[in-house]
């Protein structure tokens, strides 16, 4: 099917089109909807239709969040975790996203759709966090309004040139695929290369749980931080002893610490990567011991069980 058959078939379903692409978009598949709304603007007959398409990507949009909403207020953090492990570069941990979630409230869920990978994220965070149904609705149908409606809008205001690029397009459809054949390698190895980097600092030396029990049983034990998200904490409770922390405000957790006490961060991320950030953080700042549990909260749990 070329470019010429794409936009006839959109012209002639346009709702339904919108929807399953930002409904497919919202879920989390790999899928552009920004162009897809681009052409329908442009496409759009009147004002009446421009304002069905705008309610199409809104209740899709809604429902794909209010469904991430459920299974993060039903499986809580675990959903968290599944989300930061399909992730392929470790180190994007969800718990700090969470943090600047819980920072920013109802309004980070009306700015979400404008921040890649924050956009799926947030509905199970808020799910998790137990925030009322209604409020989020409210928010969750705003921010898709604004996005989807700014999409739309530049699609109906600049149609002569979103249609001059779709002929230019048709023209040089096999161009088109060379130039984006040649964009996704380059993608991909720069999301590699992140992965790749991530392992290299993955390096520094870490505690194992039955270290870290002894050593907090010692006359100078180590200094703990705990960087779980709010949810997580909220919902497995505090670790006795421990400093919950936010990574964007690490400093002002371990500000009024001695620099030559030794310090164990700990986390919740798949491989470590929330603790060995923070880790690498604080030996920059000049703290002489930190080590990353190793294994994570997990590990910690288990060590602490009767054998």
């Amino acid at each position: 099917m070329d470019l010429a058959q794409i936009t006839q078939s959109l012209q002639r379903d346009a709702a339904w089109v919108v929807f399953l692409n930002v409904l497919a978009q919202q879920a989390g598949l790999p899928v552009p909807a920004v162009p897809t709304l681009l052409l329908a603007g442009s496409l759009a007959l009147s004002a009446g239709q421009l304002g069905g398409l705008l309610a199409a990507a809104i209740v899709a949009s809604v429902l794909a969040d209010w469904l991430w909403y459920q299974a993060g207020r039903t499986f809580g953090y675990r959903v968290l975790a599944g989300l930061c492990r399909l992730s392929i570069n470790p180190g994007s941990c969800v718990s700090q996203t969470e943090a600047r979630f819980v920072r920013w409230g109802l309004g980070s869920l009306v700015v979400a759709k404008f921040i890649p990978g924050f956009s799926t994220v947030a509905p199970p965070i808020a799910g998790a966090l137990r925030m009322p149904v209604g409020g989020f609705t409210l928010a969750a149908a705003a921010g898709a309004a604004l996005w989807a409606g700014l999409a739309l809008g530049a699609g109906w205001l600049l149609r002569d040139e979103v249609q001059a690029t779709i002929a230019l397009l048709d023209q040089h459809a096999g161009r088109a695929l060379i130039v984006f054949g040649g964009l996704l390698p380059v993608w991909l190895g720069w999301k590699l290369w992140q992965k790749y980097r991530f392992r290299r600092l993955s390096a520094v030396p870490h505690i194992t749980p039955g270290e870290l029990l002894a050593a907090l049983a010692s006359e100078q034990p180590p200094l703990l931080l705990d960087l779980r998200g709010h949810s997580m904490v909220a919902e497995t409770g505090p670790i006795i002893g421990a400093t919950v922390a936010e990574h964007d405000r690490l400093v002002d957790a371990v500000g009024a610490w001695p620099k030559h006490r030794p310090i164990v961060t700990l986390c919740a991320c798949p491989e470590n990567a929330g603790a060995i950030q923070a880790a690498h953080r604080l030996l920059d700042l000049g703290y002489l011991s930190v080590r990353p549990l190793q294994g994570g909260y997990e590990a910690w749990l288990a060590a602490q069980r009767p054998a």
